[in-house]
């Protein structure tokens, strides 16, 4: 939520950046996060499934 409310208020500094775009686009403001998100899930969850795959016993007796 900070980073939301960062992002709205330094909008009017990189106004001139932004081609075709109001400062302050809702679709802008909902759409990035909600890609962040599915990347980061996307990013933990491979490796996630790929760690269930292995036997918690016969990890912990090959530790040294």
């Amino acid at each position: 939520m900070a980073g939301l409310g960062g992002a709205a208020a330094l909008s009017r500094f990189v106004e001139s950046l932004l081609f075709g775009l109001h400062p302050l686009d809702p679709m802008t403001f909902g759409g990035v996060p909600a890609l962040l998100l599915v990347v980061a899930a996307a990013a933990v969850s491979l490796p996630a499934a790929r760690a269930t795959r292995i036997e918690p016993a016969i990890t912990l007796r090959q530790t040294p």
